[in-house]
């Protein structure tokens, strides 16, 4: 069969991962890179809040053009348009089906801020499709979607760039620079945490889809749950059907950057405590999680809570590394460095930089067919903390891990929890 009657027929079927785009692929030379003066075409799947503000920053940068806004909810797709139709000459077309935007050769990347169980599903299509993906954290609902991830970029030569937009901050670069370099000694330890007043979510009830949503379409590939009017459009983050919970939400940023810090790939252990201990309502995940990560010679730790606001270093949010010299704290303000005293000896005070930095250099590596600066390969490392993390915390027990691999050992239980029940005919393939 013809690649373009794949993708029609492709296109007719609902078995979204049947793999019928694999012969696709264009070369690592995207068309937008043939001429640094021509515009990369972007199109923007899900659009409620992220997906929103990404395309206005892509329009805005120069360098790209917005070509699509998708969203299964009509309700929503109008916000998209309007952040980019004040930032470019012509307005993006609105479409509700990802696969339209698949099936348009003039598209050179992605953007993808669906909820989390969509991000490895659409990327492995649009990576089949010859699109370069800009994919939202954390990189996949469980760790075989990231392995899945990492293999469909290498096929078929794609740029996918994970949104943790921190490792493109010239101040946090400067950062791991001057720890690597030694200015605190040999760092052993180093903790992540992210603490937030979130409202309950309530005991929902089941009750009619809305006009305008295309709930079907928005479950895609999870096994479907029947409509509940306390989960469209943010609280799907906290049930396992969809989510990950505030570890892969926003404990993947601080994780990001421990990770990066220690120059450390797979943990050898993984215990998690906590629970669900504030609210009385639907929620699964744990509103209290403590996480301990270790490598064997060194170790990183994780805290959340969404109920209190007090977190560590005086900050909601941040990352410190701990060696035999001082410490260095990273959060929202800059960075400061302190000597075995505790005596402040240096910091920076650029604050957050925002993602622009991360997606130029999304754009650059689409021209060039580099790396990007948060690769698929180390987004899924980092993202794999997460999942590793929730999969200590469902099951109760520490977790023994072959520290090469970063695969479960000799668990049953946790090894179940490495993949997960797809719809039938949706399960990703590469």
């Amino acid at each position: 069969m013809s690649t373009s009657a794949s993708r029609r027929a492709f296109l007719r079927q609902s078995a979204l991962m049947a793999g019928t785009l694999a012969t696709s692929a264009v070369s690592p030379a995207a068309r937008a890179a043939d001429s640094p003066q021509e515009a990369v075409v972007l199109g923007v799947i899900g659009t409620n809040g992220r997906g929103a503000a990404l395309a206005g920053s892509f329009a805005a940068l120069g360098g790209a053009r917005i070509a699509y806004v998708c969203d299964v909810d009509e309700r929503v797709i109008d916000k998209a348009v309007s952040a980019v139709a004040v930032k470019q000459d012509q307005a993006p077309k609105r479409v509700g089906d990802l696969r339209r935007i698949f099936d348009d050769a003039t598209v050179d990347a992605v953007v993808i801020a669906t909820p989390d169980h969509w991000h490895a599903p659409a990327t492995i299509l649009a990576c089949a499709a010859g699109k370069h993906v800009y994919v939202e954290k954390p990189a996949s609902h469980n760790p075989r979607e990231g392995e899945l991830m990492i293999a469909a970029a290498r096929k078929h030569a794609r740029v996918v760039q994970l949104g943790t937009q921190r490792r493109s901050m010239p101040g946090h670069i400067e950062a791991i620079e001057r720890l690597r370099a030694g200015e605190i000694g040999r760092v052993l330890f180093s903790r992540g945490w992210y603490t937030v007043t979130r409202g309950s979510i309530g005991h929902g009830k089941p009750t009619s889809v809305p006009p305008g949503l295309d709930y079907a379409l928005w479950q895609g590939p999870a096994p479907e749950r029947e409509y509940r009017d306390n989960v469209v459009h943010y609280n799907w983050h906290w049930f396992w059907n969809w989510g990950t919970g505030e570890l892969g939400n926003n404990g993947i940023h601080s994780l990001d950057i421990c990770r990066w810090g220690l120059g450390v790939d797979y943990p050898r252990r993984v215990s998690a405590g906590g629970g669900k201990y504030f609210f009385d309502d639907d929620q699964e995940t744990p509103d209290t999680h403590v996480v301990t990560y270790d490598f064997g010679d060194k170790a990183i730790t994780w805290e959340g809570r969404n109920w209190h606001r007090h977190g560590f270093e005086g900050s909601t949010f941040g990352i410190a590394f701990y060696g035999d010299r001082g410490s260095m704290v990273l959060d929202f303000s800059g960075y400061k460095i302190l000597d075995a005293g505790d005596k402040q000896i240096a910091s920076q005070t650029n604050g957050f930089e925002g993602h622009d930095p991360h997606l130029k250099n999304f754009l650059e590596c689409v021209r060039s067919g580099a790396r990007p600066n948060a690769d698929i390969e180390e987004g899924h490392k980092s993202t794999l903390l997460c999942h590793l993390g929730n999969i200590a915390y469902r099951t109760g027990h520490t977790l023994d891990l072959d520290p090469r691999s970063g695969q479960i050992q000799n668990d049953p239980a946790a090894s179940a929890l490495w993949s997960r029940e797809y719809r039938p005919n949706w399960e990703p393939k590469v």
